[in-house]
């Protein structure tokens, strides 16, 4: 099972390196965005219902992509094994962006490493990463808004699904592709909901805190190792909790430590303070650093699936309708090998 984990995982990474992010139009994070968006309203006058109907909403619509996503894999299982491990690496890949952010913070970079009539090009390709008011900024800070996202982004949009995805693969695949989903759908809220002035978004907000808190540190470890400076961590820790979020200013911090570039966020926060912001050539080594960390992540997940499937299998532990999926895998590619010969 964990040789299952690691197919699938290398498939879902391939698709999102090959494809990026499909079309809105095709994208079930966008259409459960659509759902969020038309419950994203005042329900109550009172701010304290209004929570409480947030708490419903927190507690309940990542339930929505779990079910659909642990189903479709269900499903798919019984008809065929292979066809059970091709719809999880495609539920993985759906809740995954690494390519996208990376390519949009290459963009942002370029245009402010041209001349000033790029720099609104910048500010505008900016908003698609950020949601700081970037009209007054320059071209330094704008790259700095980049590249803190890139390494935000790092834990919400690869880390914190792939993760659970491969702890839980070994003892059931349905149950790890509705894991990544929740995650996915818990992401999703808390980026339309979780602000301040939304009390219908103080649940999911809090949420995302919980179930951010492993990814976020394991992306910081990541970057460390990434940039062949372990240190970075434990010097990233002056800094890591001066961002509100208790997780987003880890991995940010690690990656300031490591580049040693300052990240700052006009008036809430500054990484690394005594560094001068990235320049461009900063940010490319950003981009970089933030695709490598990436895949040392994914080692990460290989190795605790490995460690997953040891246990299930002492114990018994197994996804029966996923056994023997490897040997009917072999047996059909032995049974092409023989049409061909």
């Amino acid at each position: 099972m964990a040789l299952l984990t690691v197919i699938v995982l290398v498939v879902a990474v391939g698709l999102d390196w090959l494809i990026g992010e499909p079309p809105n139009s095709m994208h079930p994070v966008a259409w459960l965005g659509r759902l969020v968006d038309a419950l994203d309203r005042e329900w109550s006058e009172n701010e304290r219902r209004q929570r409480l109907v947030g708490v419903a909403i927190a507690l309940l619509v990542p339930l929505v992509p779990a079910a659909v996503a642990g189903g479709f894999v269900f499903g798919s299982t019984t008809i065929s094994p292979l066809l059970g491990v091709a719809t999880a690496a495609l539920v993985l890949f759906l809740t995954m962006s690494l390519r996208s952010l990376l390519a949009l913070t290459d963009e942002v970079v370029d245009a402010t490493a041209r001349d000033v009539t790029d720099l609104e090009t910048a500010r505008n390709r900016v908003r698609g990463l950020v949601g700081r008011d970037v009209s007054s900024l320059s071209p330094a800070e704008i790259r700095s808004a980049a590249v803190e996202s890139a390494a935000e982004n790092l834990a919400d949009g690869v880390v914190a699904t792939v993760l659970p995805f491969a702890v839980l693969a070994p003892v059931s695949l349905p149950g790890a592709a509705a894991a990544a989903a929740w995650v996915k759908g818990v992401n999703t809220l808390d980026s339309m909901l979780g602000y301040p002035s939304k009390p219908i978004g103080t649940a999911s907000a809090r949420l995302d805190d919980i179930v951010m808190w492993i990814p976020a540190r394991v992306t910081a470890a990541a970057i460390a190792l990434a940039t062949a400076d372990p240190l970075a961590l434990r010097r990233a820790t002056a800094w890591a909790r001066a961002p509100p979020s208790p997780n987003s200013g880890w991995p940010m911090a690690t990656l300031a430590c490591a580049l040693s570039i300052r990240l700052t966020k006009p008036g809430v926060y500054d990484l690394n303070p005594t560094a001068p912001l990235p320049t461009p050539e900063d940010g490319a080594r950003a981009t970089t650093v933030v695709g490598v960390a990436a895949a040392v992540a994914i080692l990460f997940a290989i190795v605790a699936s490995v460690a997953v499937a040891s246990l299930a299998a002492a114990f018994g532990v197994a996804d029966g309708p996923m056994d023997g999926t490897l040997n009917s895998s072999l047996e059909l590619l032995a049974v092409g090998v023989g049409q061909w010969s």
